[in-house]
């Protein structure tokens, strides 16, 4: 046994208490500055619930197509999501899908202009990184303890959760893909006389795109991978239902509803995919086979 150094009894009261007290007198500005989050997530879920299933096949069959231009992705787009419906796991997998989509836009909407931040600033990049290191080696379960004692069991604490999980890869692909423009095409851009604006929305961002939509494939495959830790702290769907599985014993329900989860997997991760090596060949930046 390593030799006890200190008593380390106080300083786990100190933080248990700290987080306490922070619960007990900001709880509810916690839960007010939450409730957009639990309104976009709620409204992404009724309108997944109520679109007709067809509808849905339809749209994500089409998008795959105009992705590829090719047939093998709509067959599997549409195998997988005819496979939710037969094994009736729809309701949940839309249940699902509203997580992970409501993870990744808000995801987005914060990581991308960080991403932009640290491109412009070695500073900035210094300390963010160590932050990001700390974010992806953090076992995912740590992060439900404080948003479960501040917001209590629910969606919210599931949402927060999965958008620390799955945010980090996106962070440092837009940091990566905006310092990897050519420094050539942006000195010809500043030899035209565009000011620092113009050059990164229409000059960086544009170039650097590929490597973006890399970072919200990631992040996506991510919020994917939380839903069954989420599950625990209540935020229901195809994660809900592996859980059972477990507490059960039921290996058909688990098994089912973990197909159902590669299943989406497999639909948004080959569909962003695609839409990436568009654009590398838009740009010319795809690989020569």
């Amino acid at each position: 046994m390593f030799p006890e150094v200190f008593d380390t009894r106080p300083l786990r009261r100190a933080i248990d208490d700290g987080l306490n007290w922070v619960v007990r007198n900001w709880g509810g500005e916690f839960e007010a500055a939450a409730s957009p989050l639990l309104w976009l997530l709620n409204a992404i879920e009724r309108l997944l619930v109520a679109t007709p299933w067809w509808l849905i096949i339809a749209i994500l069959v089409g998008i795959a197509w105009l992705a590829t231009r090719r047939i093998v992705l709509p067959a599997i787009v549409l195998a997988s999501l005819l496979f939710l419906g037969v094994m009736e796991l729809w309701r949940d997998a839309m249940a699902t899908m509203a997580l992970m989509l409501a993870a990744t836009i808000t995801a987005i909407l914060v990581s991308i202009p960080i991403g932009v931040w640290m491109s412009r600033s070695g500073r900035v990049r210094q300390v963010i990184t160590p932050l990001l290191d700390l974010m992806q080696t953090l076992p995912s379960f740590v992060y439900l303890i404080p948003t479960v004692m501040i917001f209590g069991p629910g969606k919210i604490p599931a949402l927060i959760a999965t958008i620390v999980y799955a945010a980090p890869p996106l962070v440092r692909l837009t940091d990566l893909g905006l310092r990897s423009v050519d420094p050539a095409v942006m000195e010809a851009s500043r030899a035209f006389g565009s000011d620092p604006g113009q050059r990164l929305f229409g000059v960086q961002i544009p170039l650097a795109l590929p490597t973006i939509l890399a970072g919200i494939n990631q992040t996506t495959m991510m919020a994917l991978a939380m839903v069954v830790i989420a599950s625990m702290i209540g935020a229901g769907g195809l994660g809900y239902q592996v859980l059972q599985g477990i507490g059960r014993l039921e290996v058909s329900r688990g098994l089912l509803a973990g197909l159902g989860i590669v299943a989406l997997a497999i639909i948004f991760d080959r569909i962003t995919q695609s839409f990436g090596k568009q654009l590398q060949g838009r740009i010319g930046l795809a690989e020569v086979r």
